[in-house]
């Protein structure tokens, strides 16, 4: 399998996102730029469960969800040594305060600031 392929084979992503159109706009998103959404959930119950059987490299996380914070989610993924990107449209201060330092994407993006993020992420994972 050439290198491009593997790489790309490998680079999954769970979004967690309460606002289907939203959640479907992004994981339209991320297929545009290389990379297969393996799970999706629209609430916090559901995402913890999908934290803990689904097989994704990067997590990309409202931070309010049906309004309730994301934190369990995050503790989940962090669980499992697995990074993850907030998606807020609350700014820093709207982030849990244990995870202010973590990566994070103000809603509304474009398609470049996610792509620029989940890659910066992944290659500091990968160091």
């Amino acid at each position: 399998m050439p290198d491009g392929l593997k790489a790309a084979a490998r680079r999954s992503v769970m979004l967690v996102e309460d606002e289907v159109m939203i959640r479907m706009m992004v994981a339209d998103m991320l297929e545009e730029i290389g990379y297969t959404v393996t799970a999706e959930a629209g609430d916090i119950d559901e995402a913890i469960r999908l934290v803990q059987v689904a097989d994704f490299d990067i997590a990309i996380l409202d931070v309010n969800v049906n309004g309730k914070v994301i934190t369990p989610v995050a503790e989940a993924v962090q669980l499992r040594g697995l990074p993850f990107v907030f998606a807020t449209g609350y700014g820093a201060q709207g982030l849990p305060e244990k995870f202010r330092d973590r990566p994070t994407i103000q809603k509304p993006f474009q398609i470049e600031t996610l792509a620029r993020t989940i890659e910066s992420v992944l290659k500091g994972v990968a160091a």
